[in-house]
């Protein structure tokens, strides 16, 4: 395993001191010295027990007070401390209701969920199999997920699209030692699963006329990858969800002609360009995760249904979160939870990329009281 000599807020190299950041280390494979978090937060009433300050009658100091208490959350504060509305599920003592389409809505963090209508306007696998994903590469008023909703009709497009995010006078390359990312939600599964839904996916994917399709949907990420080669970040996060809670969705055959060659060209297109790929998916990844690897990524982020421990001795210094499980933090007993965080640091152990993660979410609902003992046996224990 890479050693590196380390403070607690980073790496120092040489006479010029340049700081290389926690998450930027464990991104990199290079054992930070303290475990950095990753967290899928959701957990309103949790910020209330931990900082004291309600939630909704301050957010902003709320989200400032549980920065200066939690930094390695690393959540964004909100630009306005105007008071926010209570989900109105919580005031009617109801944790789901129903719209005037009959479409059910459950809590969502301070909301209600919202519903991803995937593939309303398509009605037949013939419909499917005649769509032309270039034809229509203008997907703004697309009813798909929000990363799918831009203009895809040019890289150059696509670049002005996401280069305001970041300093002008960065160029093209991001400063040494960041974490700074950007991030797609359809690296290439996502993008026939949530433009024709998961039936007509299912039911199309195995016709010889559905290469075409893919091969459509292909050019647009082409076009995207190019653009976020030439964006000013150290990472790309790509998103897909290839496996569900018990394994793979497609066989291994299909995934080897539709979806890793894809990723092997998309992924070298952005490491040309210095950028490291960390990719996402939900579920058990266990089956591809070699796959996934051998496409060029330096990590993964997924859930607690995988075998990390595995994945950490097969591949060195691999970059790896979401090992933490949120059915341990609702359980909410402290020996259960401890037992967890010291599991999740061994496995740090076997490999130079960790973070701590509940990889399978902190909602709404899981006790204020597990997420603080969470994050303080974290504090205490997660280190090298």
């Amino acid at each position: 395993m890479t050693r590196v000599a380390c403070g607690n807020d980073g790496i120092h190299l040489g006479d010029n001191a340049m700081t290389y950041s926690d998450r930027y280390l464990a991104f990199m494979g290079l054992a930070p010295h303290r475990l950095p978090h990753w967290e899928h937060w959701s957990c309103p009433d949790a910020e209330t027990y931990l900082t004291g300050i309600d939630y909704y009658e301050h957010p902003r100091l709320c989200r400032e007070r549980l920065r200066e208490l939690y930094p390695q959350l690393n959540l964004a504060i909100p630009e306005s401390d105007a008071s926010i509305p209570r989900p109105e599920l919580d005031l009617r003592g109801q944790s789901m209701t129903t719209d005037e389409e009959g479409r059910r809505h459950v809590r969502w963090g301070d909301k209600v969920t919202g519903h991803w209508d995937w593939g309303k306007q398509f009605h037949s696998v013939e419909e499917v199999l005649a769509f032309s994903p270039l034809e229509n590469a203008d997907f703004t008023n697309f009813p798909i997920v929000a990363d799918g909703k831009q203009d895809l009709r040019s890289e150059e497009t696509i670049y002005q699209r996401y280069r305001p995010r970041w300093p002008a006078e960065w160029g093209d390359r991001a400063p040494a030692g960041e974490a700074n990312s950007v991030g797609f939600y359809n690296t290439m599964f996502m993008w026939p699963l949530l433009t024709f839904g998961w039936e007509l996916f299912l039911e199309s994917c195995l016709d010889p006329r559905f290469e075409r399709v893919m091969d459509e949907f292909a050019e647009l990420n082409r076009r995207l990858f190019r653009a976020f080669a030439r964006l000013p970040v150290n990472f790309v996060v790509c998103h897909d969800d290839i496996v569900n809670s018990r394994g793979p969705v497609c066989s291994p055959k299909w995934m080897h002609k539709y979806i890793f060659p894809r990723y092997e060209e998309f992924w070298g297109i952005v490491r040309a360009a210095g950028k490291e790929v960390i990719f996402m998916t939900d579920g058990r990844a266990d089956a591809y995760a070699d796959d996934v690897f051998a496409c060029g990524a330096r990590g993964i982020i997924t859930e607690p249904y995988t075998d990390f421990k595995t994945i950490a001795r097969q591949h060195q210094d691999c970059f790896l979160a979401g090992e933490g499980d949120n059915r341990v933090l609702y359980r909410n007993d402290p020996a259960e939870i401890e037992a967890m965080v010291r599991d999740m640091v061994e496995t740090s152990r076997l490999t130079g990329g960790y973070m701590m993660c509940i990889g399978n979410h902190i909602p709404w609902n899981v006790p204020p009281e597990a997420i603080k003992r969470y994050l303080d046996l974290s504090a205490e224990l997660a280190r090298r």
